[in-house]
């Protein structure tokens, strides 16, 4: 049970580190940027700290292994152009999808749940990603980070879905693997599961405030209608 809540009637799903691991993309085309900057390559590990609050955080992060605030500032806008060039020309090549993802997005939509993606990756990116890896007809509604004046972890995203769908929050759960996502969530009056495989900044993902660690999508999924038959 998800306790506050009635019947879910809505997901909202973030997509780096809950649907697919995409830090081998990420690494791809920083390097390629590291390179162009004539800055030696990073390992994954580090890559894997700095996902998930959005391109700018993301390059800034990437630059400051090597360059003090000052530098960072005089390198980041060549940085940025060239991230976003190379991961363009490479995007969903090297990500893969978790387990359970397409069973548990299957399973939501045969529940009648109307489903969003909310992420902080850029919508240029985003859309893309989606298709290619065949989950873009899931979801009737996509937010990246920069199409609304505030990101997770604000809870602004998560609300316009809710005025999008014309629900209330309380009857819809968000699905992540950040304390960005359960934070969103949780200010916006949503219910929060989290999966614990993804990448979080390096921390656990059961330090954050959720309704409960579900090990894949379709685990949620099964969740989902086990409250909503009890709340029926």
């Amino acid at each position: 049970m998800l306790p506050g809540h009635g019947v879910i009637r809505a997901v909202i799903i973030d997509l780096d580190g809950t649907m697919l691991d995409t830090v081998p993309d990420f690494l791809v085309a920083i390097n390629r940027m590291r390179a162009e900057l004539a800055l030696a390559p990073i390992d994954a590990e580090q890559v894997k700290q700095l996902v998930g609050k959005g391109s700018e955080n993301l390059i800034r992060g990437v630059l400051a292994v090597d360059f003090d605030s000052a530098g960072v500032d005089q390198h980041f806008a060549a940085a940025m152009a060239s991230y976003q060039r190379n991961y363009l020309a490479i995007n969903g090549d090297h990500a893969t999808l978790y387990d359970g993802v397409i069973e548990g997005l299957a399973a939501l939509q045969a529940m009648d749940l109307r489903m969003a993606c909310v992420t902080n990756k850029p919508i240029a990116f985003a859309r893309p990603l989606l298709e290619k890896m065949g989950l873009a007809s899931y979801f009737e509604t996509v937010y990246g980070g920069e199409c609304l004046p505030r990101k997770k972890p604000d809870p602004m995203p998560m609300l316009q879905v809710c005025a999008d769908f014309d629900l209330a929050p309380a009857d819809v759960v968000a699905i992540g693997d950040s304390s960005n996502d359960a934070e969103a969530a949780r200010a916006a009056g949503c219910a929060v599961l989290a999966v614990p495989y993804g990448y979080n900044h390096g921390r656990s993902i059961h330090e954050a405030d959720s309704d409960g660690i579900v090990e894949s999508l379709l685990e949620a999924a099964s969740l989902i209608s086990s409250h909503n038959h009890a709340a029926y």
